[in-house]
């Protein structure tokens, strides 16, 4: 074993193997027997295509370069496609992320067969847009959620369930696609139908709530020449966060079938849990569903034979199956400890999305007769030896008023260096994004780079994560730049204290409500010695006012206060206001298409800085072209980690070997 400082061990996990390996499969789903997904490329300018499980095993790319497979509705997206086989042959509908069109191909239809538009265009602000695509190949008809822009400004939007012709009539023409509701809810997911065809279910809310904050279930009748009558809310309410609502077949009673139940999760009690025609089926102090950011996300999948597939769990996530009529629910065996919320069933067939702290994220399905599961697609392949990966510890601290923190530590570790025995390794507190969300417990290269290098990395489960409940959500009402700001530095301090980590040798480092987090924690605590900050929110004020898209435009509201009823609260909580406050080196990384964390706010925030500054304060601004929010291309990944790297290397006092160095304006 060699003995060498921490920070200067050699490595297999660089830069370019961390950026090949970013990313995850997403939206399983089946055409036919065959299991489909989306995958990612971030050597292909970072598009992410349509990938096809042959019955022979084979994985083979549905669609070329450049064709990308993703929607941009409300930013974050969601479903994008939707396939079937139809008079024996394969048909899929998908929306490409250039135009945000809506196209059907039908694969292996002719040698130079391409995909076809079938969504018309606008030059109206963003456009039109589509998510969640649902064939009705009885009606010759895709039914969708419609994001149409009727301004130039992020929330001059309107959103309706629609359906579009599949003969392509509709692509030059706006007037053949068939709204199905009024836009009179700012936000709708897709619609589900039951079995009969004859009723529709979806989610709906509108400003200032979240999803998670408040949702409602509508149903409404589908009548005989395909619209819609009679919508009416069924369950929900402003208090109450319904995750995802769905049809399942009723049980017998003998001699017929009552017809199709409503089942949703919902977090009434305090936890995402299942109901069955508003009757809780397996009442348990876990979560069931999770923050809706992305439409058509699943968290359960009703079988044909009445039992229902879940992830859930409190934390990390398994995949179970429960019994509706007896409430008992088993977990599928394996050694996987994160579950995606993507689902999708076929006979006694549920395949899923998972992945572990030494594999990662996969494609598995378990057979629900014999309870096997197993990976079939996107298997992780070790690209190196597996004892280069971090070795993390679940742990739970002491925060301000005696709270519970909930994070993951990954200590230093590599199979052949230590360092030596009286040094205390530095460490790069995590947090993040959302704020309502969590840190997956997987495989992540991105980690592994540091920790195989002798950089300790906490990521830590701040007050307002997902996973605890709707009570440890709530503790960031109206505390957004405090909580979580406390939250972090409680677990940087604590592993300084019990000797985990050097004192002196701390940063933090997030990104999007991260960054925020990261920001606010270098103007406002003396804890850290340096920090990443990566496509932040800045500005409070700007935010709020125009600065972001509609989707969060109104997120401040709980996470903050309403901006008319508390200015000062904005001014006083925003990095931008206290950048004179700002005393030690960062990196502040940035993508120039970002419409959610835009640039400018970056660039005030530098100017700020630079008039303000009393004396120097070192620091990088890196801004990616053809970056959004969050990176997704390979070069950027490799550039934004060895820039970070080079930071915590010139003020740790570390040498790793083979970085570039990161020049820092002084």
């Amino acid at each position: 074993m060699q003995v060498l400082p921490y920070g200067s061990w050699s490595s297999p996990i660089d830069a370019t193997l961390a950026a090949t390996h970013d990313g995850r499969p997403e939206y399983v789903g089946f055409v036919g027997d065959e299991v489909w997904w989306t995958a990612p490329r971030p050597a292909e300018q970072g598009r992410r295509t349509l990938v096809r499980r042959r019955p022979d095993g084979t994985e083979e790319s549905v669609l070329p370069a450049p064709w990308n497979v993703r929607s941009r509705v409300v930013e974050y997206g969601g479903q994008p496609w939707a396939g079937a086989v139809h008079d024996g042959r394969l048909l899929v509908v998908f929306v490409h992320f250039a135009d945000q069109r809506l196209y059907v191909y039908e694969p292996g239809s002719a040698p130079d067969g391409e995909p076809r538009p079938l969504s018309p265009v606008s030059s109206v602000g963003g456009g039109l847009r589509w998510v969640e695509p649902q064939l009705l190949l009885e009606r010759g008809e895709v039914w969708c959620v419609l994001e149409e822009f009727t301004g130039e400004g992020p929330t001059d939007v309107r959103r309706v369930l629609a359906a579009v012709p599949l003969d392509g009539s509709a692509a030059d023409d706006r007037a053949a696609v068939r709204e199905l509701t009024d836009d009179r809810r700012r936000f709708v997911t897709g619609a589900r139908l039951s079995s009969d065809g004859r009723r529709a279910v979806w989610l709906a809310w509108d400003h200032p709530l979240m999803p998670w904050e408040g949702t409602e279930a509508v149903v409404a009748d589908v009548m005989g020449d395909g619209t819609l009558s009679d919508a009416r809310v069924v369950a929900g309410g402003p208090g109450e966060s319904i995750a995802q609502v769905d049809w399942m077949r009723s049980a017998y009673d003998g001699q017929r079938s009552a017809g199709d139940c409503l089942l949703y999760t919902s977090d009434r009690s305090g936890w995402w849990n299942l109901y069955r025609d508003h009757q809780p089926l397996c009442p348990r102090e876990e979560e069931f569903g999770g923050a809706l950011w992305k439409l058509g996300q699943r968290w359960f999948a009703p079988l044909e034979s009445g039992l229902v597939a879940v992830v859930h769990g409190r934390g990390a996530t398994v995949l179970g199956i429960l019994d509706p009529e007896t409430g008992e629910l088993v977990d599928a065996a394996g050694p996987w400890t994160e579950f995606a919320s993507t689902l999708a069933v076929h006979g006694e067939r549920v395949v899923a999305v998972a992945a572990s702290p030494r594999s990662a994220y996969e494609v598995v399905e378990l057979d629900v007769r014999t309870g096997r599961t197993r990976v079939i697609g996107a298997a992780h392949d070790d690209a190196v030896d597996p004892a280069y990966y971090p070795e993390p510890r679940i742990r739970t601290f002491t925060g301000p008023d005696g709270r519970d923190i909930h994070a993951h530590v990954y200590p230093p570790h590599h199979p052949g260096q230590v360092a030596p025995g009286h040094e205390l390794p530095p460490y790069v507190v995590r947090a993040h994004g959302g704020p309502t969300d969590r840190a997956p417990l997987v495989l992540d290269l991105e980690i592994a780079y540091f920790t195989s290098r002798g950089i300790g990395v906490v990521e830590v489960d701040y007050g307002g994560s997902t996973g605890y409940g709707r009570e440890y959500r709530e503790r960031l009402r109206e505390q957004w730049g405090v909580v979580d700001v406390e939250d972090c530095a409680a677990v940087a301090l604590a592993l300084a204290d019990e000797g985990t980590a050097d004192r002196r040798r701390l940063a933090v480092r997030g990104g999007s409500a991260g960054g925020w987090t990261a920001a606010v924690s270098l103007a406002g605590t003396d804890v850290y010695a340096c920090g990443t900050i990566r496509y932040p929110v800045l500005d409070l004020v700007g935010w709020a006012t125009g600065e972001t898209h509609d989707f969060e435009s109104r997120y401040p509201d709980s996470l903050v206060g309403p901006l008319a009823q508390v200015p000062a609260r904005y001014a006083e909580r925003s990095p931008i206001e206290h950048a004179d406050r700002i005393t030690v080196p960062f990196l502040l990384l940035q993508g120039l298409d970002d419409v959610i964390c835009p640039p400018v706010q970056c660039e005030r925030f530098l100017t700020r800085l630079t008039r303000s500054a009393g004396r120097p304060v070192p620091h990088a601004y890196l801004a990616f072209e053809g970056e959004g929010h969050g990176f997704r291309q390979a070069a950027t990944t490799v550039r934004a980690l060895e820039a970070e790297l080079s930071l915590y290397a010139q003020v740790f006092g570390l040498r790793p070997p083979g970085i570039p160095r990161l020049e820092l304006v002084r």
